[in-house]
């Protein structure tokens, strides 16, 4: 949405934007952002249970994950709200066709695919190598991951489990993922994982116009009126 601007353009946008909110809501952005990552994303292969769903949004904004990859080749993504409470709004998920279409794109950015699942050649989630940008793939609720998801992924990772349950919820299961690996990646002084300044300015701009009423007209009559 703001990449056809300059950043000198995003960041006065940015400043008359914030005008329409309250000083306590732009120190909650300007804290925030600092903590938003990129360098670890989601990708969900057909979740259809809405509290699911709604469950792994939220962990990722608590997480201060950004990106959640979402595909839709038998079902519809439907985040319930009062699940979520309100943390669709603050991240950022994309939708693709298929998985394969998922993986591509992700591959193109640079993410080494990792899916979410016991397997011969697995890793413990405490173990994953954290150099590079990772994608963890979560499957669905009942049969989880498709075969195409499994053999078009660059490694495996598990959560051990010590009972007689042989797996965990999905919702859990990417909680329990993102706590280890953000933690790790966040106390790991080798790794870049914070949000370029620019993209810090962008996510602002887009957390802005979240919470001003009608924010993308508000934004249109800045644009004409900075003559952008």
């Amino acid at each position: 949405m703001f990449d056809k601007y300059t950043i000198e353009q995003k960041q006065k946008l940015y400043e008359t934007l914030s005008e329409f909110y309250s000083d306590n809501k732009r120190e909650l952005f300007d804290r925030l952002v600092q903590h938003r990552t990129k360098h670890i994303a989601v990708v969900l292969e057909d979740i259809y249970q809405s509290h699911n769903a709604s469950a792994v949004l939220r962990s990722c904004d608590c997480f201060g994950v950004q990106d959640v990859h979402v595909v839709e080749s038998r079902n519809q993504f439907n985040p319930a709200e009062d699940v979520a409470v309100g943390s669709s709004k603050w991240i950022d998920y994309y939708k693709h066709n298929n998985i394969q279409e998922a993986y591509n794109h992700l591959h193109d950015k640079g993410y080494r695919i990792i899916a979410t699942l016991p397997h011969e050649n697995d890793t413990m989630i405490g173990d994953l190598d954290l150099s590079r940008p990772v994608a963890l793939v979560f499957g669905t609720e009942l049969t989880g991951l498709t075969q195409e998801a499994i053999n078009g992924a660059d490694g495996y990772v598990k959560i051990p489990m010590y009972g007689f349950t042989e797996s965990f919820n999905i919702s859990v299961c990417a909680a329990l993922s993102l706590f280890s690996t953000t933690e790790r990646m966040r106390k790991d002084n080798d790794i870049k994982w914070q949000l370029t300044p620019e993209q810090q300015l962008e996510l602002k701009l887009y957390w802005s116009l979240q919470v001003i009423r009608d924010g993308e007209k508000v934004l249109k009559n800045i644009v004409e009126k900075l003559n952008f």
